[in-house]
């Protein structure tokens, strides 16, 4: 077997599996909610648990980074490899401010606490990390269907538990 050109990141995962897994995570993100973001792209392609993510979230974790269970070199190909598919699919980066999880109020209002998410804190890898990308067509349809499923709930059509529409069965069979 000629394995010239092949790149075998930390002798378990080829580069062109874990470019499938990062592009099949961004496309899933995006069909389930209209966006996905490089956090759970890094938990649904498995170097980020997600306990360690939630532990950061809630500032346990210094940055996101010492989370992951990979080296430096595979998080960044990561993040390229999202990049690629969000150029390619013509995916709307948008910036989203990170804060931490589960702050008390003080003053009547809970103070904001940035999240870091590199060991460096260059700012154009924070940048990189905190950029959620979205398909605007997907959540444009999304959105529609909400309004939609919200709308006939109101006017009594659906179950509200399930979605499903409601079924009025009579105590009276005459069969």
């Amino acid at each position: 077997m000629n394995t010239a050109g092949v790149i075998h990141m930390e002798g378990t995962v080829k580069e062109s599996e874990l470019i499938g897994k990062v592009h099949s995570a961004v496309y899933h993100q995006c069909l389930q909610r209209g966006y996905a973001t490089p956090a759970d792209v890094l938990v649904d392609v498995g170097v980020l648990p997600k306990e360690k993510y939630e532990d950061w979230r809630f500032g346990k974790v210094r940055y996101l980074e010492a989370a992951c269970t990979c080296n430096l070199k595979k998080l960044s190909f990561i993040m390229k490899q999202i990049r690629s598919y969000a150029q390619k699919s013509n995916l709307k980066p948008s910036f989203c401010y990170y804060k931490r999880w589960g702050v008390k109020k003080k003053h009547g209002h809970k103070p904001v606490i940035p999240l870091r998410f590199s060991k460096s804190g260059n700012l154009e890898i924070e940048k990189a990390y905190a950029t959620h990308y979205v398909d605007l067509g997907r959540a444009e349809q999304l959105k529609k269907e909400k309004m939609e499923k919200a709308a006939a709930i109101q006017a009594g059509r659906l179950d509200k538990t399930s979605g499903m529409p409601e079924i009025n069965i009579s105590e009276n069979n005459n069969g």
